[in-house]
Protein backbone atom coordinates (compact mmCIF):
# COMPACT_ATOMS: atom_id res chain seq x y z
CA UNK A 1 0.00 0.00 0.00
CA UNK A 2 1.41 3.55 -0.86
CA UNK A 3 1.82 5.46 1.96
CA UNK A 4 -0.63 9.26 2.61
CA UNK A 5 3.71 10.95 1.96
CA UNK A 6 3.70 8.61 -1.29
CA UNK A 7 -0.07 9.24 -2.79
CA UNK A 8 0.59 12.81 -1.60
CA UNK A 9 3.64 13.37 -3.27
CA UNK A 10 2.68 11.46 -6.09
CA UNK A 11 -0.69 13.80 -6.62
CA UNK A 12 1.31 17.03 -6.66
CA UNK A 13 4.00 15.94 -8.70
CA UNK A 14 1.15 14.67 -11.22
CA UNK A 15 -0.79 18.33 -11.07
CA UNK A 16 2.69 20.04 -11.44
CA UNK A 17 3.51 17.99 -14.72
CA UNK A 18 0.39 18.45 -16.17
CA UNK A 19 0.23 22.51 -15.46
CA UNK A 20 4.16 22.61 -17.46
CA UNK A 21 2.05 21.74 -20.80
CA UNK A 22 4.89 19.42 -21.75
CA UNK A 23 3.62 16.50 -23.67
CA UNK A 24 6.78 14.66 -22.89
CA UNK A 25 6.92 15.22 -19.31
CA UNK A 26 3.08 14.07 -18.88
CA UNK A 27 3.54 11.06 -21.19
CA UNK A 28 6.43 10.03 -18.63
CA UNK A 29 4.09 9.35 -16.06
CA UNK A 30 2.22 6.87 -17.51
CA UNK A 31 3.05 3.24 -18.64
CA UNK A 32 3.49 2.13 -22.38
CA UNK A 33 0.07 -0.32 -21.93
CA UNK A 34 -1.77 2.39 -19.99
CA UNK A 35 -5.94 2.72 -20.85
CA UNK A 36 -7.73 5.82 -19.75
CA UNK A 37 -11.38 6.05 -19.86
CA UNK A 38 -13.21 9.41 -19.34
CA UNK A 39 -16.16 11.33 -20.46
CA UNK A 40 -13.86 13.65 -22.41
CA UNK A 41 -12.39 11.45 -24.33
CA UNK A 42 -16.17 10.91 -25.88
CA UNK A 43 -16.61 13.90 -26.42
CA UNK A 44 -12.94 15.25 -27.46
CA UNK A 45 -12.50 12.07 -30.30
CA UNK A 46 -15.93 11.29 -30.88
CA UNK A 47 -15.73 7.87 -29.26
CA UNK A 48 -18.66 6.47 -27.24
CA UNK A 49 -16.68 4.11 -25.48
CA UNK A 50 -14.89 7.11 -23.53
CA UNK A 51 -11.39 5.17 -23.96
CA UNK A 52 -8.17 5.10 -25.00
CA UNK A 53 -5.27 2.28 -24.68
CA UNK A 54 -1.98 2.64 -25.21
CA UNK A 55 0.59 5.30 -25.04
CA UNK A 56 0.50 6.48 -28.28
CA UNK A 57 -3.88 6.80 -28.61
CA UNK A 58 -3.14 8.67 -24.88
CA UNK A 59 -0.32 10.83 -26.84
CA UNK A 60 -2.72 12.13 -29.62
CA UNK A 61 -5.49 12.40 -27.33
CA UNK A 62 -3.09 14.04 -24.34
CA UNK A 63 -1.72 16.50 -27.75
CA UNK A 64 -5.01 17.16 -29.20
CA UNK A 65 -6.80 18.62 -25.73
CA UNK A 66 -3.50 20.41 -24.60
CA UNK A 67 -4.73 22.04 -28.08
CA UNK A 68 -7.77 22.49 -27.72
CA UNK A 69 -7.49 23.71 -23.94
CA UNK A 70 -4.42 26.35 -23.87
CA UNK A 71 -4.92 27.43 -20.81
CA UNK A 72 -5.62 24.41 -18.91
CA UNK A 73 -4.53 24.59 -15.63
CA UNK A 74 -5.00 22.27 -12.80
CA UNK A 75 -5.58 23.24 -8.98
CA UNK A 76 -5.20 20.62 -6.49
CA UNK A 77 -8.00 20.15 -3.73
CA UNK A 78 -6.68 16.58 -2.65
CA UNK A 79 -5.42 12.99 -2.94
CA UNK A 80 -7.16 9.60 -1.72
CA UNK A 81 -5.06 6.48 -1.72
CA UNK A 82 -5.71 2.86 -1.90
CA UNK A 83 -3.30 -0.34 -2.22
CA UNK A 84 -1.86 0.39 -5.75
CA UNK A 85 -3.97 3.27 -6.46
CA UNK A 86 -4.54 7.23 -6.06
CA UNK A 87 -7.19 9.48 -6.65
CA UNK A 88 -6.31 12.70 -7.32
CA UNK A 89 -8.91 15.51 -6.82
CA UNK A 90 -8.67 19.16 -8.14
CA UNK A 91 -10.58 21.82 -9.89
CA UNK A 92 -9.69 22.48 -14.14
CA UNK A 93 -9.21 25.86 -15.36
CA UNK A 94 -12.86 25.85 -16.27
CA UNK A 95 -14.15 25.21 -12.39
CA UNK A 96 -15.20 21.86 -12.87
CA UNK A 97 -14.36 19.50 -10.04
CA UNK A 98 -12.73 16.63 -11.21
CA UNK A 99 -11.68 13.40 -9.28
CA UNK A 100 -8.75 10.86 -11.83
CA UNK A 101 -8.71 7.48 -10.06
CA UNK A 102 -5.07 6.33 -10.86
CA UNK A 103 -3.84 2.95 -10.87
CA UNK A 104 -0.11 2.47 -10.51
CA UNK A 105 2.32 -0.67 -11.78
CA UNK A 106 5.31 -1.61 -9.56
CA UNK A 107 7.32 0.73 -11.11
CA UNK A 108 4.88 3.81 -10.51
CA UNK A 109 3.66 4.30 -13.52
CA UNK A 110 0.20 4.93 -14.17
CA UNK A 111 -1.34 1.99 -16.05
CA UNK A 112 -5.32 2.66 -15.64
CA UNK A 113 -7.14 6.35 -15.18
CA UNK A 114 -11.13 6.37 -14.98
CA UNK A 115 -11.53 10.47 -15.22
CA UNK A 116 -14.86 11.38 -13.20
CA UNK A 117 -16.37 15.28 -13.52
CA UNK A 118 -18.39 17.69 -11.74
CA UNK A 119 -20.06 21.23 -13.43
Amino acid sequence: MLSEAEAREFAHRWIEVWNTHDLEAILALYAPDVTLTSPVVARLLHDPSGRVSGKEALRRYFQRGLEAHPHLTFRFIEEMRGLSSVVVCYVNHNGEKCAEFMELGPDGKITRVVANYRD
